[in-house]
């Protein structure tokens, strides 16, 4: 498994992409918890540190489809850096301004959050063309969502580190300045310089005009909302057992379960079509958050949020390669950018219906709605089992072949029209 693994990143840039993206992507990964931490030093209460962060969570949703159309129709470089830079100014204006002038700290939430780059989306559109075949793209896919799973980790770490050596304000700076650092190695890179979006239908929608991807988005919201249940639902079990560590290490035990299956799952190459896989994966997550209602001991609980994690990088990989086959041509960096906008409102959604339940029946209310979310996803995906068949194309030739944007010529397609 390790060897396959070092195999893939030994392939010319693909360790640079990875790490590159990743450091590109700790500013939106620790927002939350660096805009919390900053204005309960400036004295603000956390209402309005709620709010602030509110903010720059729907403006991130907005702007990555948007920014992710950008990129397909103008490349990588003139967007993502551009982007990055603005993103950073906007946090640095709120380190600079405070919370005294409070329509510019929410101005600057809106800059920052807009602005994100989506690098994440920019990364997998890059695989298929630094790595050339098919079981190594699905591999990275799969080592992807593990590495986030270990920056979710390490950000927030980071961010105490910079508070503890310097203030909430440094670490908004430092934490930017290494996002623009993080992406700039990416877009200086010969394939993200040379990569091109295929030739794309005139179409409004874009991406959404896919029925697939439509698909992909209702299942996701779904999913997205169960993990942030179980990350609420954490707290309130850790408050009828003792509180301290507790939820702590529940989630802990959510990534490395999530880690782990993600490593195995990308470790080989599975048969069948990932539609029918993807289905299956999404069954067995929902069948791993049902047991949480259970709510035994602290160990017991440990243990099972572990087995609820082990299929949650799977699914997100297999996801991937879903979005890389029905994504209509030219439009894969804003399809891979909707599926992780629409994983994060479903999770700040979760975040917010699981209050009432956790108010009104403890913790096991919270983790029932996390299973809920769960056998909602996979609900989505067996009932519309029509619209995620085989994606076939006509190639210039006549000859059918599956979604390919590198060959295969979309049906309609008109030249010289851009949406």
């Amino acid at each position: 498994m390790a060897a396959g693994y070092a195999e893939l990143l030994r392939t010319r840039h693909a360790a640079r992409l990875l790490t590159g993206t990743l450091v590109g992507r700790l500013p939106n990964a620790t927002a939350a918890l660096a805009v919390v931490l900053f204005v309960r030093a400036e004295g603000g209460s956390y209402a309005l540190a709620g709010a602030l962060s509110a903010v720059y969570g729907v403006c991130n949703a907005i702007g990555q489809p948007l920014l992710g159309r950008a990129v397909d129709l103008w490349g990588q470089p003139r967007v993502m850096l551009p982007a990055s830079v603005l993103s950073a100014l906007g946090m640095a204006l709120l380190a600079a301004v405070g919370l005294d002038v409070l329509w510019l700290a929410y101005a600057a939430m809106v800059i920052a959050g807009f602005f994100t780059p989506p690098l994440e989306g920019g990364l997998r559109a890059l695989w298929p063309g630094v790595l050339q075949r098919a079981d190594r793209v699905h591999a990275a896919y799969a080592l992807d969502a593990v590495a986030q799973e270990l920056m979710f980790a390490v950000g927030p770490l980071l961010v105490t580190l910079c508070v503890a050596a310097w203030s909430a304000g440094a670490a908004l700076l430092v934490i930017n300045l290494l996002g623009v650092l993080g992406a700039l190695s990416v877009v200086v890179s010969e394939p993200s310089r040379r990569w091109r979006s295929g030739p794309r239908e005139a179409h409004w929608l874009g991406a959404l005009r896919s029925a697939g991807m439509l698909v992909l988005i209702g299942a996701f919201l779904f999913v997205g909302l169960a993990l942030g249940s179980i990350a609420v639902a954490a707290v309130a079990y850790a408050d009828e057992h003792g509180g301290g560590m507790v939820s702590s290490w529940l989630l802990s035990a959510l990534g490395f379960g999530a880690l782990a299956g993600g490593l195995v799952y990308g470790a080989r190459e599975w048969p069948g079509r990932p539609e029918s896989r993807l289905r299956l994966l999404i069954g067995l997550l929902a069948l791993g958050y049902l047991p949480l209602v259970l709510v035994p001991g602290v160990v017991g609980m440990t243990a099972l949020t572990g087995v609820a994690g082990v299929f949650l990088a799977p699914a997100l990989a297999c996801a991937f390669v879903v979005v890389d086959r029905h994504a209509p041509q030219g439009t894969v960096t804003e399809a891979f950018s909707w599926l992780v906008t629409t994983f994060g409102v479903g999770s700040a959604v979760g975040a917010s219906v699981v209050g009432p339940a956790v108010e009104n029946g403890g913790a096991v209310a919270g983790f029932a709605v996390a299973g809920a979310g769960g056998l909602a996803a996979l609900l989505v995906l067996l009932s519309t089992k029509r619209f995620l068949g085989d994606p076939v194309l006509r190639t210039a030739g006549g000859a059918s072949a599956e979604n390919d944007r590198n060959e295969a010529v979309e049906p309609g397609f008109r030249a010289g029209h851009q949406a």
